[in-house]
């Protein structure tokens, strides 16, 4: 808790909410969204956030987070999300009514994707592989996200130009299985469609439409630590900024999906219930001559990097072997400054979560899923975004 301090808030609505505070009239919408969902971090278990800290009732789905694929074909690896966990996690969902799923992939564990899909024999097993895997937790879906087709992520991951149409190949013969055919399959993706065979956007992803429930646009990340400047983590719209500052929202992400192919109500809007933070010199914050106006995308030290809360990755050596800083994230919560400490944070709150509610439901979405449950302090995020997109 900081005390003897100021701090200061910034909300550029263009950021946070085309249109804010105008009223839902149900009447006018077609249909209201019908996934409520977000990722359960099994590390977190152990770390302030068990199973009996979640708000069961509160969601329709929930993603337990993360198998990581192998460089075998033929294993997933839990073992960085409590694989004992698990099978807990899955009874207490069905208990509840919850839908149980499980993320294949993430940010470190995309490396051997590319191979797992790479070639006939290898889509096969692998269909193998998670068939089993699905069989052995009594699952009723799973999350593919793989970060990044066809695109490096991480820096180690296996890249090839055809994987986009290799995980086609995977995911519609995954289907093509009697106990795939069943499950919920979703996808985890960036803004941008999948890179094609010429590292541009795929301009048809309607094949995948065909196979996937949905897609989880992940609209956070979108400016960190390793911008050139203070952005929002998670913007619903940047229009309104300069041109170098569009940096890609969930209104451009929404917008480039359904135009090649993906249905609105297969779209789900991936929301952050953490920020980023920032060191930025009390000279730097603020609009000359103002009286405590924030500028909007500030200049930050990046050699003196924050620590985050304790949930914050430090800094080490990642999975690629490359040393890298702190997180700089936060679970706490449109730009906030301390000018004492000179810590800045972009975060989403509650005003932000409804306004992503909103969209959600005006725009004919199927829903949010939100990274991640334990970043959300007594649900005031969840029951924002809630009660906006109408559930």
């Amino acid at each position: 808790m900081y005390t003897k301090s100021t701090f200061f808030l910034l909300a550029i609505l263009c950021l946070v909410a085309p249109g804010f505070g105008a009223t839902i009239n149900a009447s006018s919408h077609g249909s209201r969204p019908t996934v409520a969902a977000a990722w359960y971090a099994g590390w977190h278990a152990t770390a302030g956030f068990p199973l009996s800290k979640v708000s069961w009732s509160k969601y329709t789905h929930l993603t337990y987070s993360f198998a990581e694929t192998t460089s075998s074909v033929n294993s997933l690896d839990l073992s960085g999300s409590d694989p004992i966990l698990l099978p807990q996690f899955v009874a207490e969902a069905h208990k509840n009514g919850v839908k149980a799923l499980v993320s294949i992939g993430g940010w470190t564990g995309s490396r051997f994707y590319s191979s797992d899909v790479g070639s006939v024999a290898n889509r096969t097993a692998f269909v193998k592989t998670v068939v089993n895997f699905v069989k052995k937790y009594n699952l009723d879906g799973l999350d593919f996200d793989w970060e990044y087709p066809g695109s490096q992520g991480i820096g180690c991951n296996l890249v090839n130009g055809a994987d986009a149409g290799n995980f086609l190949s995977f995911l519609q013969e995954l289907r093509a299985n009697p106990m795939g055919a069943k499950l919920t399959l979703s996808a985890a993706v960036s803004l941008s469609p999948f890179a094609g065979s010429d590292g541009n956007p795929l301009s048809d992803v309607s094949s995948f439409a065909a196979v996937l429930d949905w897609i989880a646009i992940m609209n956070y990340d979108v400016w960190g630590p390793w911008s050139s400047a203070v952005g929002p983590n998670a913007p619903l719209n940047d229009s309104c900024a300069a041109p170098e500052n569009q940096d890609g929202s969930a209104v451009s992400g929404v917008e480039q999906w359904n135009q090649v192919g993906m249905p609105f109500s297969q779209i789900v809007l991936g929301v952050a219930a953490y920020g980023h933070s920032f060191t930025v010199p009390k000279a730097g914050a603020f609009v000359s001559g103002s009286k405590g106006i924030l500028v909007a995308y500030p200049l930050f030290d990046p050699s003196n990097p924050p620590v985050g809360d304790s949930w914050d990755d430090g800094a080490g050596v990642d999975e690629c072997g490359n040393l890298e800083g702190p997180g700089a994230t936060s679970t706490s919560g449109p730009y906030v400054y301390n000018s004492t400490s000179q810590i800045m944070v972009s975060f989403d709150n509650a005003q932000s979560f409804a306004a992503k509610g909103r969209f959600i439901f005006n725009k004919g979405l199927r829903g949010f899923a939100m990274w991640e449950a334990g970043g959300d302090f007594n649900d005031i995020l969840l029951n924002s975004i809630r009660v906006a997109a109408w559930f």
